[in-house]
């Protein structure tokens, strides 16, 4: 059971119940206060034109990189399934799919979305050509609204400070947010 509400403050909040013999832990609601900066989605993402990282920002993502070491893959499956659960339209274009928490098929997305994600973190200074097939892939041949990649990078963001608390300060915060938005943006970069 999950998805997304509001409280009667205004609140985002995520939740959703995972199985507990998977091993992991179950999924937690997530409160976000409105105007948070943890939630930009829409047009605030595509001002990224002109956004470099600093060296700052470029370490700071690393150094959490580094800590996640092999489970960047757990989380980034675990940012699917609150994709899919936070924002059903994602759901569309996996319709053959089983995407029910802890599926093999989620899993195996999950580690394709780690490896490029890390693949990213290792080419900061040149995304928009480290991620140029994957442009293409799915601009061209998938056809995935772009508006998707916010909400997963989205969901990652809830993930890890779900995970990484005492490492998700508002400055990691911001250097994952910038990040990740120049992610989007170089993924988004084909569909002009």
């Amino acid at each position: 059971m999950g998805g997304q509400g509001r409280s009667d403050s205004g609140t985002r909040f995520y939740a959703a119940q995972e199985p507990r013999e998977s091993g992991r832990r179950p999924l937690e609601v997530v409160h976000i206060p409105p105007h948070s900066g943890a939630c930009i989605l829409g047009s605030e993402r595509s001002a990224t034109a002109g956004m470099a990282l600093s060296d700052r920002d470029q370490a700071m993502v690393r150094a959490l990189w580094n800590k996640m070491d092999t489970n960047v893959c757990i989380y980034a499956t675990e940012a699917l399934e609150r994709t899919f659960l936070a924002f059903p339209s994602t759901k569309t274009y996996f319709p053959h799919w089983d995407l029910s928490t802890g599926s093999a098929q989620v899993k195996a997305h999950g580690q394709k979305v780690a490896d490029a994600l890390t693949l990213a973190v290792n080419q900061m200074y040149d995304l928009p050509n480290a991620l140029s097939a994957l442009s293409d892939l799915h601009a061209h041949k998938l056809r995935v609204d772009p508006t998707n990649f916010q909400f997963l990078v989205h969901c990652l963001l809830v993930t890890l400070a779900r995970h990484y608390p005492g490492d998700f300060s508002p400055a990691m915060q911001a250097s994952l947010d910038k990040f990740l938005s120049l992610v989007t943006s170089a993924l988004a970069s084909k569909y002009r």
